[in-house]
């Protein structure tokens, strides 16, 4: 396959998942279809991993969606060699930052009222609740915030390590044609 192409791929493919980890973040913000205030809602859902994350990585393959390639016909070649490079590494921050914070937030847990109290009820070791979903129906309120946290955190870790291999491959693709 023609490296050009390739790279515009790589760049659609990376829009996509981007917009897969906002929609998640934003799923994650309304547990059982309801808004909670900020002190019922998990830390690691406030700081938003994939509105920051996929934000970061929209900012990344902009550029791809510009007039040609590379880039633009304007930017002389050696801009467009630290650009593309620079955006390619802009982009993996961001994956690794949603990486991060939903990796962190599965192993915690969600925040629930159980018994009276809002608290990460399920931060045990190494995410043990993980394991044993009879105990996610411990959860009053919101009913459904263990599958649905879980669910939407795994969506998010899965897309930032897809994002991080293709931000990866884009950067190689603009090293290599940067040098035609």
């Amino acid at each position: 396959m023609d490296l050009k192409k390739c790279t515009r791929y790589v760049g659609l493919s990376l829009i996509s998942l981007s917009l897969v980890c906002i929609l998640a973040n934003s799923l994650l913000l309304v547990p059982d279809g309801k808004t909670w205030s900020s002190d019922q809602l998990s830390l690691h859902v406030l700081i938003l991993p994939g509105f920051i994350g996929g934000g970061l990585m929209l900012g990344a393959v902009r550029p791809q969606m510009g007039t040609g390639w590379p880039y633009s016909a304007h930017l002389p070649h050696l801009v467009q060699i630290p650009h593309s490079f620079l955006c390619s590494i802009f982009g993996m921050l961001g994956a690794i930052y949603c990486l991060s914070v939903s990796g962190v937030g599965l192993r915690i847990g969600p925040k629930c009222f159980i018994n009276g109290e809002w608290d990460y009820h399920f931060q045990e070791p190494e995410g043990a609740y993980l394991k044993y979903n009879a105990y996610w129906n411990l959860c009053e309120e919101p009913l459904t915030v263990v599958p649905w946290n879980v669910t939407l955190l795994s969506l998010l870790v899965v897309a930032s390590c897809l994002e991080i291999v293709l931000c990866g491959v884009y950067l190689v693709n603009a090293i290599i044609l940067s040098f035609d």
